[in-house]
């Protein structure tokens, strides 16, 4: 009986510890095109196939393109955000090559907490 409760106590600090993960800010600060970040970047192809390793992040092909709306700033700039058809989500940008830059400033911003929720068919998952 004991052994249970351990195997089940285990698995809820696992799932517990994946859900803080998930819901974990990425950057304080990101760049945009525009003060609210609705104006696209620029278009990038993915070079690489990836999967991201939770659903806020964007998973692509080798040779896709994306469209790019913002970009983690300061503590991880590694991190891009944008959208593939009806998907959208985090990527790293050494995963693609810039095709087409379609604005001529970025502007920084603070990050918002909505800014690190996952999407699922047009719904915020809340973890």
């Amino acid at each position: 009986m004991s052994r249970i409760l351990d195997q089940r106590i285990l698995l809820l600090v696992i799932s517990f510890s994946v859900s803080l993960q998930s819901t974990k800010v990425l950057s304080e600060w990101k760049k945009c095109g525009d003060p609210e970040c609705e104006k696209a970047m620029s278009r990038v192809q993915a070079i690489t196939d990836y999967l991201g390793p939770d659903c806020r992040y964007l998973n692509f092909k080798a040779g896709e393109e994306i469209t790019v709306y913002s970009k983690l700033s300061r503590e991880n700039e590694n991190l891009w955000t944008g959208s593939k058809g009806k998907d959208f989500g985090y990527f790293p940008r050494d995963a693609v090559k810039v095709e087409e830059v379609l604005i001529g400033e970025e502007v920084e911003v603070l990050t918002k907490e909505t800014d690190f929720l996952c999407l699922h068919e047009d719904k915020y998952t809340f973890e």
